[in-house]
């Protein structure tokens, strides 16, 4: 058996698509949709939002969505959702034109919300003098 003959068409495909080598990230996602589990095209699109998009794993607590392996900022989470798609669609011979179309299945994210004013600490209006029959040196 030939190397090239060790991938499946759809991995090879892959490979070929995100050959360089700052694309490895993106040929991996690729090949996870290449390799879903989902019976349809629909399936398999929601497995790569499985993928490429996780939510917080503790309550209220944004930052814990990293906790769960996801790709990270917002704009490597939409180019893992691209290249699992071109997986996917490779997997169920879908044309490239509607493969490009495909967005993710996402609620736009909320409008973060207004920090706090803080108020001003008070300060004392005199500071406190030592009293003289408080020794300024130590024992």
């Amino acid at each position: 058996m030939i190397p090239h003959q060790w991938a499946s068409p759809c991995g090879s495909k892959c490979t070929n698509k995100y050959a360089g080598l700052t694309q490895i990230p993106w040929r991996v996602f690729c090949k996870k949709g290449c390799n879903s589990d989902g019976e349809t095209w629909e399936d398999c699109l929601e497995d790569c939002n499985h993928i490429c998009y996780k939510d917080p794993v503790l309550k209220d607590q944004q930052w814990s969505a990293y906790i769960d392996r996801s790709p990270g900022a917002v704009s490597y989470s939409e180019e893992c959702f691209h290249a699992c798609v071109s997986g996917c669609g490779y997997k169920f011979e879908v044309k490239t034109d509607e493969v490009d179309k495909v967005h993710p299945n996402r609620p736009t994210k909320p409008e973060s919300e207004p920090e706090p004013v803080q108020k001003p600490k008070t300060q004392p209006a005199d500071p406190i003098e030592p009293s003289d029959d408080i020794s300024a040196t130590s024992a």
